[in-house]
């Protein structure tokens, strides 16, 4: 499993970021029955940074907190046979690891939602990982019963870990 975070910004949060990630990576790839190595990008910005990326890849002009970009097209979320016959299209060559995809999150999205939801920054920060990690295992919520099913993944997920809205 190889999750690689680089951080545009000049902030530096109370945890360590990068072990973070690998734990949340490795939750939901357990949770989710992923039978592959991955790889996941992670990129930390700030509020013009997500924005820019919103309006170049999404033709939204505003902020937001997290922008997922997954590499693999499912047919049922979490159903990573689709991969197989296709390593060329979704496997680093090098490695042999999953490609799932790429993670955007705003810094400073991180620390308002924190604030305004009255919980930690990490707390913010895991959730969004979650969040994000889910879409790249082909989950979506854009219908109230997906919504539902990645509400309840991720209230899971983070549970497991011990990040709850009280840390």
């Amino acid at each position: 499993m190889t999750a690689y975070m680089e951080n545009e910004t000049m902030t530096v949060f109370p945890f360590d970021g990068q072990k973070i990630v690998c734990q949340v990576m490795e939750a939901v790839l357990d949770a989710e029955g992923c039978p592959y190595e991955a790889e996941v990008n992670v990129l930390l910005t700030d509020n013009e940074g997500i924005r820019e990326y919103n309006k170049e890849y999404r033709e939204v002009d505003r902020a937001t907190d997290v922008l997922s970009f997954p590499n693999i097209e499912y047919e049922h979320p979490a159903d990573f046979s689709c991969v197989e016959g296709n390593e060329a299209d979704y496997f680093e060559p090098d490695s042999g690891e999953l490609l799932l995809g790429d993670i955007i999150l705003s810094v400073d999205k991180i620390k308002e939602q924190a604030d305004s939801y009255g919980h930690s920054q990490l707390r913010e920060f895991a959730f969004l990982l979650t969040h994000s990690m889910l879409h790249l295992c082909g989950y979506d919520h854009m219908e109230e019963e997906e919504a539902a099913v990645m509400e309840e993944k991720q209230k899971n997920i983070l549970n497991k870990l011990g990040i709850t809205r009280d840390k």
